[in-house]
């Protein structure tokens, strides 16, 4: 029998502040589908929140239809080109007519190379995301969508816990000029996709989450849509 992929994210998640929804994320699935083939999937390590509140957000100081996106409500991703170059997936969160999102910084790719997609725009790359998934719908009738975390990763989540550590590191945002004082990335140490790591933590000889995400590389290779 064919396994299912863990079901979606509903708008109800994503109807929360950025601050909160960020490191929720952490561990949950991004999937892409395409046509008849098997969904790409992978881990989500790495998180950023934006508010319209503070200066780093792209909504910070006023509305334009570059940033239109971004006021919409919860459950939509906002794709934006920086530099001219690499793609920036987020999700928009909270509420309408309020700036505010999560920038999906980097994915774990199981059985794939542990830093193909350590960064925003490889990420975006990886997955094949553009100006075209701006606004979409998180969703899986549009082919692109988030889902909880399976079993495996909550159980590494627990098992982290039990130990006594702190499966997240919440820390300083990077890649940004203002608002750098708020803490507002969280993810996931026992990865070693994360894009770049705060100072003195090292990065993990063993990747758990690898580890443990090794048995599931078979199994949703055929998935079917939740």
């Amino acid at each position: 029998m064919t396994a299912r992929l863990p079901a979606a994210l509903e708008v109800p998640f994503f109807a929360r502040p950025a601050e909160q929804v960020a490191p929720d994320l952490v561990g949950c699935l991004l999937v892409h589908r395409e046509g008849p083939e098997a969904p790409r999937w992978g881990v989500i390590v790495e998180t950023e929140a934006y508010a319209q509140s503070e200066p780093a957000c792209h909504g910070h100081r006023r509305r334009s239809p570059a940033n239109e996106t971004l006021f919409a409500e919860p459950g939509r991703f906002y794709v934006y080109l920086t530099y001219g170059v690499h793609h920036c997936v987020n999700l928009v969160t909270d509420r309408s007519d309020w700036a505010s999102g999560v920038l999906l910084r980097a994915v774990a790719l199981p059985g794939g190379p542990e830093r193909e997609a350590a960064g925003p725009g490889l990420l975006a790359r990886c997955f094949g995301i553009d100006r075209r998934h701006d606004g979409r719908i998180a969703a899986p009738p549009g082919g692109l969508w988030l889902a909880h975390r399976p079993a495996e990763v909550t159980a590494l989540l627990e098992r982290q816990q039990a130990r006594g550590e702190d499966p997240l590191c919440q820390t300083q945002r990077i890649g940004i000029s203002q608002g750098q004082e708020l803490p507002w990335r969280w993810y996931l140490r026992a990865s070693r996709s994360v894009s770049r790591r705060a100072g003195g933590d090292r990065t993990p000889r063993r990747d758990e989450l690898a580890t443990a995400l090794a048995s599931t590389v078979g199994s949703f290779a055929g998935s079917r849509m939740p």
